[in-house]
């Protein structure tokens, strides 16, 4: 279960995320969207947050620690699709879910195999 810090973590971080390639997608804000709804933030929070997403200089970038490896895993990779959302994934957005799954302390093994399988799954 996520605590009231893992669930503002987890938005921040997919915010953070999203503005890692300096452009936000309306796939990218529909993942937010639905990560904001299932964690009850209010709608009215989140649209106000992604209309200003690009011009908010206030969001720390910091690595963010989660209270158990299996949020930080989901994070990742929740992450991952919103970074893949406009078919690439940019040097800056993956090199920030390094830096998670490294502050969480997850295997780069780990992080490795997800990568695979998307790799996979676009080939196909």
């Amino acid at each position: 279960m996520l605590t009231v810090i893992d669930k503002s973590n987890y938005l921040r971080g997919l915010l953070i995320l999203a503005k890692k390639d300096n452009r936000l997608i309306e796939n990218e804000k529909n993942i937010i969207r639905d990560a904001a709804k299932r964690m009850g933030f209010s709608k009215d929070f989140y649209e106000e947050t992604l209309r200003n997403l690009m011009n908010n200089d206030y969001i720390l970038e910091k690595p963010i620690i989660f209270s158990n490896q299996e949020i930080a895993k989901l994070f990742i990779s929740e992450g991952l699709e919103l970074a893949f959302s406009d078919n690439e994934l940019c040097k800056n957005e993956l090199g920030w879910l390094k830096e998670i799954a490294n502050a969480n302390e997850i295997p780069d093994e780990w992080l490795d195999d997800i990568l695979k399988k998307i790799e996979e799954v676009k080939v196909n």
